[in-house]
Order: C-alpha cells, then structure tokens, then sequence
C-alpha cells in the first residue's frame, strides 16, 4: 500500500474541491456575477492534444495544469485493467480486433497513436507518433503516474461489469487510491456492480441524469432532484432524437439541445452538495457558458488550449452581459 490516512483526508478534500468550486450554486443561474470558475478535467487524458489515454497524454495534461483527468478503462485478456476507448483496436492502433483478444503485455507494445493527427508546421497532417510508438497502458501504471493531488474520473466501458468493476477495485485498493477516483459509465450496470464497494464515489446513471433532464427542459418541472452529494454528468450541448408515439406509428424531431439551462441547473441543485460536470466544452464560448451556468468543471479535450481560456476571464465574471 502506498499513501497514509492523512494523505487520503487532504486528497479527499482535494476531490470534493474539485467537484465544488463555483461559489453560490443555488444562486448562479440567476445571478449577475460569477466568483469562481470551473475546474477542466482533460478528456481521455486530453485526447486533443496527445494520444488518448496513454501515458504522454496524461503527463502532457499534468504539464498543461489540468486539475483532473478522465481516463477510460476496459479488461484485457488477462484480467488486467487498461486504457483504451472503442470497441476495436484498429479504431486508434496499428492492430485490430476487441482489447479484450490481446494480454496487457501485448496490448503495452500496440501503438496506441497510430491515427493520432497533428497538423504539422507546412500545414499537412502528419502522424507523429508513428515515429515514436506509445503503448497502451494500464489503469495502475496510470495512477502511478498521476501525482495524489490530482482526482481522477475513470469511465468504465465494455460488459460485462462485474470482472472489470472487481479487477478496477482491486488497483484502486492495492495502489490506495479510492479516495482520489470517481467513477463513471454510461452503463447502469457498473453503478450496481461498484454499489458494492462503500468506498467508491460515483456518478449516478447517465439515464437519471437525462431523464431528469429532459423532464425540466420539457415543462414537468423538477420532480426527482438528486440526493444530496450527488455526482452528475452530460454534455452541455447535445444532438437528441425526439420520438412521439401515435396510435399508427411515430414520429421523430432531431434536436441540437442545450441541455444545462438555468432551470435545470437550479432543479439539481436543489440538494446540496450535488457535483455536476459539463461535457464536451472545448471553446471559449461554451467554456463562459458553463461558467454562467455555475457548473463545478469541464470535460475538455485539449487542456492546453482551454486551461488559457480560463486564464483569460477575469473574476468577477459579468454573465448576462456583453463579453
């Protein structure tokens, strides 16, 4: 075991900081000015800058000051949890098939920025790290490299959930890193499997999240707000399909949604201490959006694009108001 109990209370305190620093939640949706702005959480590691989930991008996000960062994590062959997104490896890699076919030793020699672009500097697309090969890596190389004081959100994808919920415990446990991870899946089946564990922060399920959502921006009002301490994510704008049912069939609205609103927003924060996390934010717009809005933080692709859009608002910040 690594780490002490006093270091788990200070990383504790470092979590909920990140996860609760926009001041006067209840009161941003209708207020003028915001004190404190949204923490950036680099997407997949900073998908945009580097890699994705691989251990250049995560250090490329530490180097960039990203307060947290957002790994995706799925089971090897042999039982080990590793990070890597698609379904198949060809998506990504110089491989193919599902990572579930290949052992953590193979999946370490893949080269995992095989269709990583960069426009290079006679602005044609090149592909850098086909000349300097990056692994895939696992879940407990990755929490060795993250430095305590940074929380870590881990998106749990592939089924089924218990092996890789059992398999991800057991890193989190042996490598004394439960108090600095959060957990996230756009699949129910991982809140249920992680239930079992008193130790685990999770995010409630992203269809509780939508539901309640969707019943706000649709008129019936807040009917189920979360529980108090409550962690929530969704995109901050969002292309739906709308389906109304009829007698003899349907019909269907394509929708390009701005789900977080000022009343969805004041429906979750009904409870204290509920989290909320705006996805996809990777311009400067949307980024004063979501800070108007009162979000805690941000999922970003490229912290070193959006960590100086940050830097660039000053506080306090105007909303509602010419920028």
């Amino acid at each position: 075991m690594r780490g002490s109990m006093w270091l788990g209370s200070i990383v504790t305190t470092v979590l909920f900081a990140l996860l609760g620093g926009c001041a006067t939640h209840s009161e941003v949706p209708h207020a003028a000015t915001v004190t404190a702005l949204p923490r950036i959480i680099a997407h997949r590691g900073g998908t945009g800058d580097a890699p994705e989930n691989t251990l250049e991008a995560i250090r490329l996000a530490l180097t960039h000051h990203a307060d947290a960062i957002w790994l995706t994590v799925q089971l090897s062959k042999d039982g080990v949890p590793v990070l890597y997104r698609p379904a198949d490896l060809s998506a990504l890699t110089n491989v193919i098939g599902p990572v579930s076919a290949y052992s953590a030793s193979q999946l370490a020699r893949v080269n995992a920025g095989w269709t990583f672009v960069q426009v290079g500097a006679q602005g044609v697309d090149d592909y850098p790290y086909r000349h300097q090969p990056v692994g895939v890596p696992t879940l407990r190389e990755a929490m060795r490299e993250i430095p305590a004081s940074i929380p870590v959100i881990l998106d749990m994808k592939a089924l089924p959930a218990a092996p890789q919920t059992q398999a991800v415990a057991q890193v989190l446990s042996e490598e004394n890193a439960w108090s600095r991870v959060m957990i996230y899946s756009t699949e129910a089946d991982y809140q249920r499997t992680f239930a079992a564990y008193p130790q685990a922060k999770i995010f409630e399920s992203r269809d509780a999240t939508r539901n309640r959502l969707v019943r706000v921006l649709l008129g019936e009002g807040c009917i189920d707000a979360p529980a108090s301490n409550a962690l929530a994510a969704f995109e901050l704008h969002r292309d739906m399909t709308v389906v109304e049912k009829f007698t003899l069939g349907e019909g269907r609205s394509e929708v390009h949604s701005t789900p977080w609103t000022p009343a969805t927003i004041a429906c979750f924060r009904r409870n204290p201490g509920v989290r909320i996390v705006a996805i996809a934010v990777n311009n400067a717009d949307d980024y004063r959006t979501a800070a108007c809005l009162g979000v805690d933080a941000v999922l970003a692709d490229s912290p070193a694009k959006m960590v100086p859009v940050r830097a660039a608002l000053s506080l306090p910040l105007r909303c509602g108001v010419e920028k």
